[in-house]
């Protein structure tokens, strides 16, 4: 995702350096002559707006207040604005973004002298992160949301304001709720009615002309063959990772306990896709889910 994302801000004009753990990920881009920085840290020396893509709530700790962090060199940030994109719990985002305003900025530019975060995740897949499609879903300052947009806007079509921090971290986690669940009844749903003789393609045609219609049915259809360039039709390569969503389910579940939510399908969705991931299918694409928990063939 975040490759996709500096692609598009790069086609858009802009000065971009990166940082990945990923060694091969950094040459491809200095192979190109994008300029590359060991660190975190190293990163926010150069740059006015920093942007992160990453995994858990663990690596966004470490990145911003680790040893290399963004934040290592103690109350003094060159950066005016920071973007994080991963799917976190909203805690984490407040913690952070709480840490950085309580930073100074090395150079006053004219604004208030106080750094800003936004938390920023998106939902689109890879494909719309590729296209430059995106929806982010912002949450913060709405000063710093504004000042935001036409970075969010080289990266994606649809930038929503979710309100203070953490909101957006909030946001993603309830969207991701529902793709997930809507994932499950489409796979159960084609796996049964092939079962009963309706071809995939038959069913989906129904689905994508009534009141089954969802993204997981008319832009992301989990049966092999249904669909061209989705993950399903590539052995499930590439796309969102099971592990990730199980990752995802896991924040939601974690914060209906917390707030005392009756959310049943979040632990069911939860449990399926926790053993997907057991059964050694964590890294293919979480449509995975309709072969390997629904139908357990390769092709229907």
């Amino acid at each position: 995702m975040g490759s996709r994302m500096a692609n598009n801000l790069i086609k858009a004009g802009y000065n971009v350096l990166v940082h990945d753990v990923n060694l091969d990920a950094m040459q491809k881009y200095s192979d190109n002559g994008i300029a590359t920085k060991k660190s975190p840290f190293e990163v926010a020396e150069e740059c006015d707006v920093v942007i992160t893509m990453l995994p858990s709530s663990t690596h966004v700790m470490d990145v911003y207040t680790g040893p290399k962090g963004f934040l290592s060199d103690g109350k003094f940030l060159r950066p005016q604005l920071f973007i994080d994109s991963s799917t976190i719990d909203p805690q984490t985002s407040r913690t952070v973004s709480t840490a950085i305003s309580s930073c100074k900025l090395k150079e006053d530019r004219g604004g208030s002298g106080t750094p800003a975060m936004l938390d920023a995740p998106v939902s689109g897949g890879v494909l719309s992160a590729e296209t430059g499609s995106l929806t982010f879903m912002v949450g913060g300052s709405e000063q710093a949301y504004m000042s935001s947009k036409p970075l969010l806007l080289s990266m994606g079509k649809n930038i929503i304001y979710c309100g203070g921090s953490g909101n957006g971290a909030a946001a993603k986690i309830c969207n991701n709720l529902a793709l997930a669940v809507s994932m499950l009844g489409v796979s159960e749903a084609l796996a049964l009615g092939q079962a009963l003789g309706i071809s995939a393609h038959t069913l989906t045609k129904i689905f994508n002309s009534s009141s089954a219609r969802c993204w997981s049915s008319d832009t992301y259809n989990p049966v092999p063959g249904v669909m061209d360039e989705v993950p399903a039709s590539r052995n499930y390569e590439g796309g969102f990772a099971a592990k990730l969503m199980a990752k995802d389910l896991g924040l939601a579940a974690v914060s209906s306990k917390e707030f005392g939510v009756s959310s049943p399908l979040t632990f069911l969705a939860e449990r399926i896709f926790t053993e997907l991931c057991n059964e050694g299918h964590g890294t293919k694409d979480f449509s995975c889910v309709f072969r390997h928990y629904f139908s357990g063939k390769d092709e229907l």
